[in-house]
Formats: structure tokens, C-alpha cells, sequence
């Protein structure tokens, strides 16, 4: 299905969500099935609950609302759109700030893991037909087809010291050469460590079973740090002099400074679970989880300054000077200006 010209929302209206019910038919009770002995109990995410910082989200004000079929999730930003990611439809859609449109539609077997921008491409890991798709963001077409298998769904990619880098199965550091598109080199990682990201000239790799933030040099191929940050960190980001991970098992954000990798601040945002993203841009820091889309932290202050709580979020990503937010049971994707009262 075509999508449809994205909705344009003058700037100081305020967006809602409408929830509707739907009444079940009077039938007996049954007893609740039995959660599988393997399967702990789903965590769920508490927010910061505090005066002046938490809020509903029909206080969150959005500037555009572009329609992505599926389950919008991922994305990245480029100098002229930002791509997202749907798995259930199989595609990448191009969103077009300069005219809040939906653009270029490419095909890709259950994207995931993340889409990285560089090299005059846009790459996105697949974890349906297991390779790394080049894609050139003029023609929405693949250029090139790599084999190398995401390690995970919830994984990631960057770019940066003139490579590609992508966790590969079960947790090996990849990188690829752009000029040649064939894998210049591996470095064997912990167990379980399968989000990188470039910056200041170091790819870190968050490490979720090890509880810890992994410093590789890429001039050396090598690992030359590892430090402990909180639990369950999947999701990180850069900003402000330090690397930002995402504590899935305590939803905490950790703090970690880039020149001395130590640990600098233990931020408390009630974000623990599955799911979410993080992000920087207009001097904040931006966490998404479901049930809680939005949560601004002023690095000033290593403290969260806003909070809205409701039904939205999952991806989250800053550019063109806005918020970029993925709602994935919504089926659309929110430009948010960064300034919200």
C-alpha cells in the first residue's frame, strides 16, 4: 500500500492520542495461562513520576506527523531526510524534512539492527535475508549485498574512521571497507555486546550481558577499554564530551566521559525493559521507551528535566532540527520541535 502525503500540524496545536475501547462480550472467567517456566516476567518501566518533570503526552507538541505503515522503528539522519525502519512490511521509508513528506520506499527483508548513514549510502542490516544491504539514498536501490549476519535484531551500526561496523553472529566486531564492500577486518567481542558507535576516534560497543561499555581503538583493530556502566546496557549515544548508554535492566542512563572513560553520572529515568532508544541534539540528551515516548536530560545537570508518559515511542533520533520519534503501534513517526514548554 502507497503511503499517503504526511499531515502537517501547525506549531502550536497539541497532539492527542484517541484510545478506544472496545467491549468484550460476558463470557466466563478462565484462569490466566501460566507464563513459560523460561521466560522471566515482563519488566515494566516506572518513569521518574516527579513534580514539574512528568507529563501526559497530550502535552507533547509535534510540528509534523508523517504515516509509516508497519512498525516504524529505526532510523537515521541524513543532509536531506531521514530514513526509517519497518520490519513487518519489509521497507525503509525516506521522510522528507524540507517539505514534511514521505518520499522513497526501499525494499528490505525485516530490517534491523539499526541504519547508518556515510559514503554517500544508507545501510541497513538485514535480519530476514541475513546480510548488510547498501542502499543509494537517490534510487531507494541496493548497490551492494555483504554477508555478514546482524548478531542481533536489537543490535546496531556506525560509521566512522572510514569503515562501516556492525556486530556480526555470535559477537564479532565487523568492519567493512566502503570502497571494496568485503569485510577489512574482525574483532572478537564478550558475549552478548552488539551495539557500536563512533565518536571522538573510538568505536564503543555497549556490552548487555556484561554489564559494561567496551572501548575499541580502530587504528590498532583492538580493544583498549572496558568499563562497567549499569545493567543490561543496550542503546547508546554521544554528546556533550561522553558516551551515553541506556540501562535496560535498571533504566538508568550511564554517563561515561569520553577522554578519561570513566564513569561520570548514574542518572535515574525509570526506563527498564525491553525496547527504547537514546539520542542527543539541542543540547539534551532523548530517550524513548514504550509507554513513556519521550524523556529530555539536561547533561548540565545529569538530572531528567522532562518526562511524557503515554501511549507512543520506541525509536528516537535528533536532526534538522528537530526530534525525530518512532511510534510503532501508532504507525507514524513525530517531528518534535526540541524547545517544548
Amino acid at each position: 500500500m502507497p503511503l499517503s502525503k504526511a499531515t502537517y500540524l501547525r506549531p502550536a496545536c497539541m497532539m492527542a492520542l484517541a484510545v478506544c475501547a472496545i467491549s468484550a462480550a460476558q463470557t466466563p472467567a478462565s484462569p490466566p495461562a501460566a507464563a513459560p517456566a523460561n521466560r522471566p516476567p515482563r519488566v515494566v518501566a516506572t518513569g521518574v513520576n516527579k513534580p514539574g518533570v512528568s507529563r501526559p503526552l497530550a502535552d507533547l507538541h509535534a510540528g509534523a506527523v508523517f504515516p509509516v505503515a508497519g512498525s516504524p522503528d529505526w532510523s537515521v539522519v541524513t543532509k536531506d531526510a531521514v530514513w526509517v525502519s519497518s520490519a513487518r512490511l519489509n521497507h525503509v521509508v525516506q521522510l522528507v524534512p524540507a517539505t514534511n513528506t514521505v518520499g522513497l520506499t526501499a525494499d528490505v527483508k525485516r530490517p534491523c539492527s539499526g541504519l547508518a548513514d556515510g559514503f554517500d549510502s544508507i545501510w541497513v542490516p538485514s535480519c530476514g535475508d541475513h546480510v548488510l544491504l547498501r542502499i543509494d539514498p537517490a534510487t531507494a536501490k541496493p548497490v551492494a549485498t555483504i554477508s555478514v549476519v546482524p548478531a542481533n535484531s536489537e543490535g546496531g551500526i556506525t560509521v566512522g574512521e572510514g569503515s562501516v561496523w556492525i556486530v556480526s553472529k555470535p559477537s564479532t566486531l565487523v568492519r567493512i571497507d566502503p570502497a571494496t564492500n568485503k569485510v577489512a577486518a574482525s574483532i572478537e567481542l564478550p558475549s552478548g555486546s552488539e551495539n557500536p558507535l563512533f565518536a571522538d576516534g573510538f568505536i564503543w560497543v555497549s556490552s548487555f550481558e556484561h554489564d559494561s561499555l567496551i572501548k575499541v581503538d580502530p587504528r590498532a583493530n583492538k580493544i583498549v577499554a572496558t568499563i562497567p556502566v549499569g545493567p543490561k546496557p543496550r542503546f547508546l549515544t554521544s554528546g556533550a564530551g561522553s558516551i551515553w548508554t541506556l540501562n535496560q535492566g535498571d533504566g538508568t542512563i550511564t554517563r561515561v566521559d569520553e577522554k578519561s572513560a570513566k564513569v561520570v553520572a548514574s542518572i535515574p529515568c525509570g526506563l527498564q525493559g525491553e525496547g527504547g532508544e537514546i539520542t542527543f541534539g539541542a543540547g539534551s540528551i532523548w530517550a524513548a521507551l514504550f509507554d513513556f515516548p519521550l524523556t529530555q536530560v539536561d547533561p548540565k545537570t545529569n538530572a531528567v528535566v522532562k518526562q511524557w508518559a503515554g501511549k507512543g515511542g520506541d525509536g528516537v533520533r535528533f536532526g534538522h532540527g528537530s526530534v525525530w520519534l518512532s511510534n510503532l503501534m501508532q504507525q507514524n513517526v513525530w517531528r518534535i520541535p526540541p524547545d517544548q514548554k
